[in-house]
């Protein structure tokens, strides 16, 4: 081990020693000053640049090469103009090709950035860390995104309305832009000045060249653009729109003989609005009545031994949208005080059946209605509140001759409500969250929910010396009520565990009716000048914290420390177009002061002259304890371990591009191992379609696989066994875009996973160095298996008779999700989607290969289908 770190950090000094420093001049601040005109004298929007409203206007020009080689001329110049009227803000932009016919024009939908293409960026609020991006494709399609953490997060769920053409002629190529202001946000000001960037990207050398120069080691993106200035008198536009939708949608499936809910079919219809209402130019409130929460792409398939949630991305407009103003990760990882996603979840309860009953659960919490009201000020206030009524919902219970229902979710209100104000020039800011959540509880009803959840935070970010260092920090605090049932659950709850045999700092208490806690992070680094940057940080989660009411919390009672120092090249070197290396190193503990882990990392990402990429990264584990294993028994040692990983990708801009990579993890003495195979290709034999397949295979073993614990006598007993675990998957997407406005997309992902376990033992010593002496494997005459009941007889003290059984957990999980969706905007904002999922689920038999399970648990089984048309009319008031 101790050589192979040798090995690495040799070959990194080896790079570094050759780089110079760069010079650390600042950079002159460009501005462009744009000019009025009527209205009737506006521009008309078919890329051609022949409009004598142009001519009130100088060009600008003088890019200047940002990517590879930044501060050099680029291949190719381009300049653009600037001018408004009282609704519009439009842009001609001039990209000079001394080979027009060699440029690529590739199709793609909305947001694909393909093929060459220019962009501009608006930071209208003036606040040096958010902004509006637009870009337009040599091909016509158009891109969008809201720009937050200064450049650091790009949100293309953003989705203005705006116009745009392109032209190809023997200079190059040539595009009109129109955006209205009512897409744009800026306050009420005799003259506005705003931030101003412009990039173009050409593809053959994969290169970037920008209007205002950008250093690469600079503190971020925004904060660096130039200025637009000479917007005089132009009135916010209060923005007003409403979207009304409809949806109709059949759904078939396999029937199930005597189940009423399972008939074969069914359908219906719905309908919708959505709306915008500008009550200032800065602050926006989004309404959405009886809404369409639809999504194109289903979650990945996923398994989680450990009994953990797992955390999947929102992709429901509404929440999407804005959704950096109310992001609070407060700690590191997922952590967050709002997770959109528990609006409308799954029902969580589950009523009681007898024998022959049949039971029809919804799929999700009705969401009656939600509002949000969301901006950001001229004063450099970000404000946002959303609230959220979700219905209740009931099970149909049928036994074939009556019919019942069962409250299985109540009827829910959850309110959001986050502000941050910058101030010291916009180089710095505090801010503050509270979120609510409450449930209309019953009597006798749902009473193991908790009855109320609050969370309340406080941040604040400062930056000096032009940003070089900065630090940052938040406060949370969390208090959940409910039954005493309620709150005795959430204790022993996998995100707590008070129930710990070993724990002697928390215990579970059965008359308490709330739970109050605490977390938190500080944390100091240096963000720009020169090749190294660093930072680190200490956070915390005490152990009643809880956020899983409307937020994401994995695990409480957490103590983290971390540090980070990276390195980037600032000019292209050798082989190399660009080097990042990175080391980190933590350190974990608990309330209990349990030293749970250390892990160090060292890891390089590599993009080559020819535009392939590298990634390599080296993990060490010396110390590895976990609280969590045995979910209530005690803590638990892991052996050592060493992970490797390696990824190549060829050149992207390539009609066929391939990628793959392996991920090898070995625990000392072979107590446990994971391997992770993953490949892929795309293919774009044409400008307008697209097919790409990326599976991945992975091996997992351990020889302490947590199964279940039970008592022997007074005695508790924690059952591991060496389980084999083999998982396939391929995401498979083609993509055909008829024109920027009509395209066709398929997505198909099957997942297949078994697991078969072994060996099984118990846990004699749980925290012993070596992994033999943390468990005792039981022999031939202490375990037998049941075939007849599916389950493992132990007689641990072999006297000849059955002193516990565990049930089999071997396992065999198979799903297949697809969509298949044409997407038709027949006017801006305006659009038809006609949809068909495809899917199927299953148990397969673990004794069969993953290929057999693939055959006859999803090529061979009557898949559900789902066809739907949805239709929405984008009203501008």
């Amino acid at each position: 081990m101790k050589s192979s770190i040798t090995l690495i950090t040799l070959f990194f000094s080896s790079l570094f020693i050759p780089i110079l420093a760069q010079e650390n001049s600042t950079v002159e601040k460009r501005v462009y000053t744009t000019q009025f005109l009527n209205e009737t004298e506006a521009p008309t929007i078919d890329g051609l640049l022949n409009d004598s409203s142009w001519d009130i206007v100088d060009w600008t020009s003088d890019y200047i090469e940002n990517e590879p080689d930044e501060n050099t001329p680029p291949t190719e110049q381009t300049k653009f103009k600037i001018v408004y009227d009282k609704s519009f803000l439009y842009f001609a932009f001039k990209c000079y090709d001394k080979d027009p016919k060699g440029i690529v024009k590739r199709l793609s939908r909305r947001d694909g950035f393909e093929g060459d293409w220019v962009e501009v960026n608006i930071d209208s609020y003036n606040d040096k860390r958010t902004g509006f991006s637009f870009t337009i494709s040599a091909s016509g399609v158009k891109g969008d995104e809201f720009i937050s953490d200064n450049g650091n997060n790009w949100d293309g769920s953003w989705n203005p309305i705006w116009y745009v053409k392109t032209n190809v002629d023997e200079e190059g190529w040539t595009a009109e832009v129109k955006i209205p202001f009512s897409q744009l946000k800026f306050g009420a000001s005799k003259e506005q000045v705003w931030g101003l960037q412009s990039t173009r990207r050409y593809f053959r050398a994969e290169e970037r060249s920008v209007w205002q120069r950008v250093k690469r080691d600079a503190p971020g993106w925004v904060s660096e653009f130039g200025e637009l200035r000479g917007l005089v008198d132009i009135q916010p536009q209060k923005q007003l729109e409403i979207q009304p939708f409809v949806v109709t949608q059949l759904d078939t499936y396999p029937k199930e003989e005597g189940n009423p809910f399972r008939d074969g079919s069914n359908s219906k219809i719905t309908g919708g609005l959505d709306a915008k209402i500008g009550i200032t130019n800065d602050l926006t409130l989004d309404l959405t009545i009886n809404p369409d929460f639809g999504q194109v792409d289903a979650d990945p398939g996923a398994i989680a031994l450990d009994g953990f949630q797992i955390f999947f991305q929102e992709r429901r407009p509404f929440f999407v949208e804005n959704k950096n103003i109310f992001n609070y990760q407060f700690a590191d990882g997922q952590d967050n005080l709002f997770y959109s996603r528990r609006i409308g979840r799954s029902p969580q309860g589950y009523p009681n059946t007898s024998g022959g009953e049949y039971v029809d659960i919804p799929t999700n919490s009705t969401i009656l209605g939600a509002a949000k009201f969301s901006g950001k000020t001229k004063n450099g206030w970000s404000i946002g509140v959303l609230e959220s009524v979700t219905d209740k919902e009931f099970a149909k219970i049928d036994d074939g001759t009556s019919r019942r229902e069962a409250l299985v979710e109540p009827l829910t209100n959850y309110i959001v409500g986050r502000a941050q104000k910058d101030f010291n020039n916009r180089n710095s800011y505090f801010g503050g969250i509270f979120t609510a959540t409450n449930r209309n509880l019953q009597a006798d009803q749902l009473n193991y929910l908790r009855k109320s959840a609050y969370t309340a935070g406080f941040d604040f970010m400062h930056n000096w010396k032009n940003r070089k260092y900065y630090i940052l920090g938040n406060v949370v605090a969390s208090q959940v009520n409910g039954s005493k049932e309620a709150i005795a659950i959430t204790q022993r709850e996998l995100t707590h565990l008070f129930q710990r045999v070993d724990a002697g700092h928390v215990e579970v208490d059965e008359n308490r009716t709330s739970l109050t806690g605490t977390g938190g992070k500080l944390e100091i680094g240096k963000n720009s000048v020169g090749n190294w940057r660093y930072y680190g940080f200490f956070s915390w989660r005490s152990p009643e914290l809880e956020l899983n009411d409307i937020g994401f919390l994995r695990q409480a009672d957490d103590i983290k420390q971390i540090g980070i120092l990276t390195y980037q090249t600032l000019k292209p070197v050798g082989y190399f177009r660009r080097i990042n290396a990175r080391f980190e190193q933590f350190t974990t503990y608990d309330f209990d002061g349990n030293h749970n882990r250390t892990q160090n990392s060292l890891s390089s990402n590599v993009n080559l002259k020819n535009n392939w990429y590298l990634n390599y990264q080296l993990i060490h584990k010396p110390k590895i304890f976990t609280n969590t294993v045995l979910q209530g028994g005690p803590r638990f040692r892991y052996s050592e371990e060493v992970i490797n990983s390696l990824n190549v990708s060829t050149d992207s801009r390539k009609k066929i591009r391939f990628d793959a990579g392996i991920v090898v993890s070995q625990g000392k003495d072979n107590s446990f191992s994971y391997t992770e195979f993953s490949s892929g290709f795309a293919y774009q034999p044409i400008n307008a379609f697209t097919i790409s397949m990326y599976p991945m295979y992975t091996i997992n073993k351990s020889k302490t696989q947590y199964v279940t614990q039970t008592d022997f006598g007074a005695t508790p007993r924690y059952i591991m066994a060496d389980i084999d675990q083999r998982t396939l998957s391929a995401a498979i997407r083609m993509d055909y875009c008829i024109n920027p406005n009509l395209t066709i997309q398929y997505y198909g992902e099957p997942f297949i996973s078994r697991g078969k376990y072994r060996d099984f033992n118990r846990v004699t010593n749980p925290v012993a160095k070596y992994y033999g002496d943390r468990i005792e494997v039981f022999n031939s005459n202490q375990i037998a298996f049941d075939e007849t009941n599916d389950r493992y007889d132990v007689d641990e003290d072999a006297n000849g008779s059955t002193d516990y059984s565990v049930r089999n957990p071997d396992f065999a999980y198979v799903q297949f999700r697809s969509n298949l969706v044409l997407r038709w905007e027949y006017i801006p904002g305006s659009e038809v989607f006609l949809v068909w999922s495809q899917g199927t689920t299953g148990l397969g038999n673990p004794k069969d290969d993953l290929f057999t399970s693939l055959d006859s648990q999803i090529l061979g089984r009557k898949p559900e289908n789902i066809f739907l048309i949805k239709a929405t009319y984008r009203f501008l008031l």
